[in-house]
């Protein structure tokens, strides 16, 4: 997924849910931290250190490239060739074709047992612009939600847009196409901040343009994960409106269910789309 442009500040969001809080609570129950930036700093640093990583075992060509970034089912690598055999659908078939004079590898993919590609993904890049915009977003926005949203919150909103952006890239894109990187996760922040924005009453007019912006840019940009953006956005406005609207009385309890509740239906995505391609 290769991330947009994006540049917004909500200091009415932080002013106006300020004046709702206790001392030692966010607007919306979370713990206040005496760095809200933290939780983004360690974000970026692991995406960083797995970028280096990647880049330093061969990038694109590397092993770890194939076993990190998210693909729906496996295919078998024509060595060497940039291609490979789409007739070819298992790895005994593979290591076969490979026994027979034409090199090939076989590259598994979530449907063949590599599920753990739904979420290191997520922190995996390549390309230098690509990471620089979506750490650079992810540093805009990030401190702004975990000082509404505090940072168990904040986390949650993170990783579970983009586990949803997962989830919409597993069933709507090609089970061969390799996807990677934040930008799923960073459009969750977006739309997480939309409906803080609307909550707190504060003037989201400048967020509206910039996330046009970023819907503009996926469509005509090349390379550009539209259905990453789409489900990181769609998740990170439930998530936020459970955390949001979740009532005062209990408000933890309801949190929780309906953070549980958003992310039963992505593992219930991830669950149907291996067995339609399995």
């Amino acid at each position: 997924m290769v991330s947009a442009a994006v540049g917004f500040q909500c200091p009415e969001c932080v002013q106006q849910g300020a004046k709702q809080t206790r001392s030692g609570r966010t607007p919306y129950g979370g713990l206040r931290t005496a760095n809200p930036g933290l939780t983004s700093i360690v974000l970026i640093a692991i995406n960083a250190l797995v970028w280096l990583f990647v880049v330093a075992s061969g990038g694109y060509r590397g092993e770890w490239y194939d076993r990190l970034a998210l693909m729906g089912r496996g295919k078998c690598d024509a060595t060497g060739t940039g291609g490979y055999w789409s007739h070819i659908t298992s790895a005994a078939a593979c290591r076969a074709q490979d026994a027979a004079g034409r090199p090939s590898e076989w590259v598994a993919g979530v449907a063949d047992g590599s599920w753990w590609q739904l979420g290191t993904s997520i922190f995996l890049h390549v390309d230098v612009v690509h990471i620089a915009f979506n750490l650079l977003a992810l540093w805009i926005l990030g401190p702004q939600l975990e000082q509404l949203l505090g940072r168990a919150r904040f986390l949650a909103v993170y990783l579970g847009s983009g586990l949803a952006g997962s989830a919409a890239v597993y069933w709507l894109t090609d089970p061969t196409t390799q996807t990677l990187g934040a930008s799923g996760a960073v459009f969750g922040l977006m739309g997480a901040l939309l409906i803080i924005g609307l909550k707190a009453g504060g003037d989201v007019t400048p967020l509206l343009i910039w996330i046009g912006i970023n819907v503009v840019i996926t469509f005509v940009g090349a390379n550009i994960s539209w259905q990453g953006h789409a489900g990181g956005f769609v998740g990170g406005v439930l998530l936020a409106g459970v955390l949001a609207y979740a009532p005062r009385q209990r408000r933890a309890t309801w949190q929780a269910l309906g953070v549980s509740a958003v992310m039963g239906v992505v593992v219930l995505m991830f669950v149907l789309r291996t067995l339609s391609l399995t």
